[in-house]
């Protein structure tokens, strides 16, 4: 393959499809995302809800086939990687199941990566965000702990890499006490543990939004971008909306414009394009909904995030994000629905051979590189 033309797409990968202890005590016995989707109830006319699955089904991902299922659709379709969401809270690891098995076992060969979501949990799903579920805590002990965990992810051969640096992403680097402290404490441990400087990457997305700093200020190498968060376009309701809808409803065709609009800051930051957006799902009438998505719109815009990083960026940091493969609850994802089956995920790969001049590979070796590995 072409390494001058290869731009790397990775999307953000929920891992919320299965169950576990916590959740069972939180929310009732079983309870996985799909709970939340298939509870969604049309606010308006024609109002795609609940969001149905289409060939991989309600899957459960403690399964093997279901993950490997998952690697051949993206790899199919131009996905180069998964960025998996990470939860540790001082400590204790939740909704770890599925990345730790996909560890062990060796396979999919699907590269991956992982996005520390350092947030509290609440129960702002039924309206009740001042009840925590499990805080989110720091001290500098766990800063050791936390990067430590990570220690064997960065030593697979499949962890996504540039330059040789194993990338992290974190959710709300603003919430950490000392950043830039955490960061040396984090750069310290691999180094004394053999590893690569980890390549740190700061995700703009809520408190980010109000605080412009760049990430070197933080200790961090890049930030990138988390569509719909920081320029969504509000539009008006549509006909025959419920009248006990509370929430907001936004353009998606606007917020794209916006997005590819959006000046080169004085910095490294990576561009996401998001397929789509409605969480009804998680909040019903108090949802944010985004109007108008559809496959045409969504390759547009990630044709053209692809060919800006293209002529801005070089070697390892030509990526691409999407937000995201799998969250259901929220209406945005790749994975293949009943109303569109896999437009999204054939627009992604139109938009990867348009802007890359070059065809998928027959061969998905190209999925792990050399360099990747190194």
């Amino acid at each position: 393959m072409n390494e001058h033309n290869r731009v790397r797409l990775i999307a953000f990968f929920l891992p919320q499809f299965h169950p576990i202890p916590e959740n069972d005590t939180w929310w009732g016995k079983g309870f996985t995302e799909w709970t939340n989707v298939t509870r969604a109830t049309p606010i308006f006319r024609d109002h795609q809800q609940p969001h149905v699955p289409g060939e991989l089904g309600y899957y459960d991902l403690r399964i093997p086939e279901t993950r490997d299922a998952q690697s051949a659709l993206a790899r199919e379709h131009g996905v180069y990687g998964f960025c998996y969401y990470y939860y540790w809270f001082a400590g204790k690891r939740l909704l770890h199941r599925p990345l730790d098995e996909m560890l062990r076992r060796g396979e999919p060969r699907q590269p991956f990566c992982v996005c520390w979501a350092n947030e509290s949990w609440s129960r702002r799903w039924d309206g009740q965000e001042n009840q925590i579920l499990i805080k989110q805590s720091y001290s500098s002990e766990d800063d050791i702990a936390f990067i430590k965990s990570l220690f064997p992810l960065f030593s697979d051969d499949r962890y996504i890499r540039i330059c040789g640096r194993p990338i992290l992403l974190v959710y709300r680097v603003e919430d950490l006490p000392n950043p830039q402290r955490t960061v040396e404490r984090w750069r310290r441990a691999c180094h004394k543990a053999g590893l690569a400087d980890p390549y740190l990457i700061r995700v703009l997305s809520f408190g980010s939004l109000s605080d412009s700093r760049p990430p070197a200020e933080f200790g961090f190498d890049a930030a990138v971008e988390f569509p719909p968060h920081g320029l969504a376009v509000p539009t008006t309701p549509p006909a025959e909306t419920s009248a006990d809808f509370r929430g907001v409803f936004y353009d998606y065709v606007a917020t794209a414009k916006a997005f590819r609009a959006k000046s080169t800051p004085p910095y490294r930051l990576f561009k996401t394009v998001m397929p789509s957006w409605d969480n009804t799902a998680r909040r019903q009438n108090a949802a944010n909904i985004f109007l108008n998505s559809n496959p045409a719109e969504y390759e547009t815009w990630l044709r053209d995030a692809i060919t800006v990083t293209r002529r801005f960026s070089v070697g390892d940091e030509r990526i691409v994000f999407i937000n995201a493969w799998n969250e259901w609850a929220e209406g945005n994802h790749l994975e293949p629905d009943v109303r569109y089956g896999r437009a999204f995920l054939e627009a992604t790969r139109r938009a990867w051979v348009a802007a890359c001049g070059q065809q998928l590979p027959a061969s998905l070796d190209w999925v792990v590189t050399r360099d990747d590995a190194e």
